[in-house]
């Protein structure tokens, strides 16, 4: 018998409900029900954030700099900065520029730069990590050249609010997210079952986990002293 030949398989947040109700060992039955799981759901999403990095939530942002300006809010959806560059442009050219690698400091060391007011090519930078992060940048940039602050960003999952919706997550994960909104539902509805529906999301999650990666090559060099 022949395959269907097409690779589209997905579940629209109503269907990843019932899934999990189902895998609960419940029914849904009511709006309520709906609404309940799909907060659940977005609670989920969001402690997705803190278990590392899922490589679909990454989006590169460039931010134009601005003369005499060391700190800029970032957007309120941005979880944190993963890495950057500064792009310095040409002075005779809008078209012309070179990317320089910019380091990464912690509060401290931001903290012990004495003099924070100094101009010049912005070589580090400190995210201050509030509920909007600030980006924090040493030296404060020039009025001679052109900058911008290129950089990959973690970001939130889109929030699910409506049962008709998709989810932002790719189809490696739905397993895992059923398992997950399951887990979530029978603490609520059926904590007999919650024990055994958590192993199966820690399982199916790990699973996900380790598969989203890159495959780049890495080199290694061992450092000779002297």
């Amino acid at each position: 018998m022949a395959t269907s030949g097409t690779k589209t398989f997905s579940l629209d947040t109503a269907e990843v409900i019932e899934e999990a109700y189902e895998l609960a060992g419940l029914e849904l039955r009511t709006g309520y029900d709906a609404a309940t799981a799909r907060r659940s759901l977005n609670i989920m999403f969001s402690d997705w954030a803190n278990r590392g990095i899922n490589l679909w939530t990454v989006e590169q942002v460039s931010l134009d700099l601005t003369s005499g300006t060391s700190s800029y809010t970032l957007n309120a959806y941005d979880v944190d900065v993963l890495e950057a560059i500064v792009r310095v442009y040409d002075s005779t050219s809008s078209t012309t520029y070179s990317d320089i690698s910019i380091e990464r400091i912690s509060r401290s060391e931001y903290l012990g730069i004495p003099d924070k007011v100094a101009t010049g090519r912005p070589s580090q930078y400190y995210v201050d990590r509030k509920e909007t992060p600030v980006l924090k940048l040493f030296p404060t940039p020039d009025n001679v050249t052109t900058y911008k602050f290129i950089s990959y960003r973690i970001q939130r999952i889109d929030d699910v609010t409506a049962s008709a919706q998709d989810q932002e997550v790719p189809s490696r994960f739905i397993p895992c997210m059923t398992a997950g909104l399951a887990f979530q539902i029978a603490l609520k509805r059926n904590p007999q079952k919650a024990a055994i529906l958590k192993v199966e999301y820690e399982e199916a999650f790990n699973r996900a986990a380790d598969e989203d990666r890159e495959r780049a090559s890495i080199h290694l060099t061992p450092r000779v002293r002297y």
